[in-house]
């Protein structure tokens, strides 16, 4: 196996450290979706459930870590791994809708995430006095009130990032740690209200109404298992930043685990103390109202704050993301070149000029959906297959090519491609899970998002498509013409 540890690139930004790696994988995992998940989940499945759907979801997230790592180890040279892999594997066009995949799910999870924290606010006091009346304002977060908070944070977060990606980095690295704290006595304090009898009526919940058979139950659970767990590739997008390019493999598999196990503790002290049918009504944050539940009104304050905490950490992560997903692009002549501005601090600046006002306009868009925290929840997570399903078709091909594997033993070759199939099925199962609707909904956004592709190419005089892309650009059109006639009739519901 290769042990090549080429020194990462340096730029006017310092490199990052392993810890600090880790740390923006946990910051980018760990926001708003753990808060969600008891509710989540007791509106669709019982404890056996929810322990399969984590098995599923842990093992085909763990495959699509261990992908990252591998990619990270036989092809260091590459950099923005999420959209490297798609160009490296299938060509500049697929790069660039992978790259316009990842960028749209971070938009819509950057808006879920301040639609989260209205959904808290309006949920911290419910007395009948002024004060009450103000918190009340904010509805599920999507309202005018709830909009307008957001923005303010959005151009505050703007600003901060735009002064250095370093002095953000080293923010969401603090906030991390002060945001597992109150999950972990979450999990605690849960678990000592731990009710034999509830347990064993939420083991299926069958008693509490039907919920499906098993086989649904899971598979209604996979977009909230897929959307906690969106920022597997934290550490590959910052690879440029690394000191060595293995230290991207480790930080993405320390990460992987440590919030793997968070995650399946808060599903199962939830169902050990409150019944699933409290569970599946209980308001989002839904970790609010379960801990508060059982130890009083100060759980509520207790987990709302960490709610915001957590929550503005991620949002934090996810903008870097997202702007260096556009940045790296237009660097390498596959996005426009003024994507690819830098200012004094060597930030992305337009990137992030772009991002931001891009999460503004689906601010705007909450006021008019029915449910705009569950919808930007899984079009986030919809939006983000496509980059996680390229990357593990690419580590595909390379194990059964046998590119990169000079030198490497066949058992390890063996492996690899093993764990880049079982990871590649995994994300078409994901597709399969998330529905037509959410397919067609993603083609509506690459459909118009090419034509940054058509200015990019015409910048550098680079022939527009070769002819599989042809034949890949048509279908992405048809399908962004076919979702736009049926969010016109309302055949598609926002």
């Amino acid at each position: 196996m290769s042990t090549h540890t080429e020194e990462a690139p340096t730029s006017a930004v310092a490199t990052m450290s392993v810890p600090t790696l880790t740390a923006m994988v946990v910051g980018g995992m760990v926001g708003a979706g753990v808060f969600s998940l008891p509710a989540r989940f007791g509106v669709a499945t019982g404890i056996l459930g929810s322990l399969i759907a984590w098995a599923v979801a842990g093992t085909g997230m763990l495959m699509l870590a261990f992908v990252f790592q591998n990619l990270a180890i036989r092809k260091p040279e590459l950099d923005s791994g999420v959209f490297i892999y798609a160009k490296a594997g299938f060509g500049d066009y697929a790069g660039f809708n992978s790259a316009i995949g990842f960028w749209a799910s971070s938009i819509a999870g950057n808006t879920f995430y301040w639609v989260f924290i209205g959904a808290t606010l309006g949920g911290i006091s419910q007395s009948d006095s002024a004060v009450g009346d103000f918190f009340r304002s904010f509805g599920d977060g999507d309202t005018v009130i709830a909009v307008a908070l957001a923005t303010v944070g959005v151009w505050t977060f703007h600003y901060l990032i735009a002064r250095g990606v370093r002095d953000a980095a080293v923010i969401n690295r603090i906030v991390t740690v002060f945001k597992i704290i109150p999950i972990l006595v979450f999990i605690v304090v849960m678990f000592f209200y731990f009710d034999a009898g509830v347990f064993a009526d939420n083991w299926t919940a069958t008693g509490y109404g039907d919920l499906g058979n098993l086989n649904e139950q899971v598979r209604n659970t996979m977009l909230i298992t897929t959307f906690v767990f969106i920022g597997i590739e934290g550490a590959s997008v910052y690879s440029r930043y690394a000191k060595r390019r293995e230290d991207v493999g480790k930080a993405t598999v320390m990460g992987f685990l440590s919030v793997l196990s968070i995650f399946a503790l808060v599903t199962l002290s939830s169902y050990a103390a409150v019944p699933q049918p409290e569970l599946a009504n209980t308001r989002q944050p839904s970790m609010v109202g379960v801990f508060e539940s059982q130890v009083g009104d100060w759980g509520g304050t207790f987990i709302s704050v960490a709610v915001i905490v957590s929550v503005l950490g991620a949002y934090l992560a996810w903008t870097l993301m997202a702007a260096e997903v556009m940045y790296i692009p237009a660097r390498q002549d596959d996005f426009p070149e003024f994507l690819g501005r830098e200012n004094e601090a060597g930030t992305p600046i337009t990137a992030l000029v772009v991002t931001s006002l891009a999460v503004q306009g689906l601010l705007a868009l909450t006021l008019f959906v029915t449910d705009a925290l569950n919808f930007m929840l899984d079009l986030s997570t919809s939006l983000a297959l496509l980059p996680y399903l390229l990357a593990a078709a690419y580590a595909l091909k390379l194990g059964l090519t046998g590119e990169s594997y000079d030198g490497v033993s066949a058992g390890t070759r063996r492996k690899e491609t093993i764990v880049a199939g079982v990871a590649t099925a995994y994300t078409i199962f994901l597709f399969d899970a998330a529905g037509m609707k959410f397919v067609l909904l993603m083609t509506v956004i690459l459909a118009p998002a090419s034509l940054l592709y058509v200015k990019a190419r015409s910048e550098h005089g680079r022939r527009l498509f070769s002819p599989a892309e042809i034949g890949l650009f048509a279908l992405i059109v048809a399908g962004g013409v076919i979702g736009a006639i049926g969010l016109w009739t309302g055949r598609i519901s926002l």
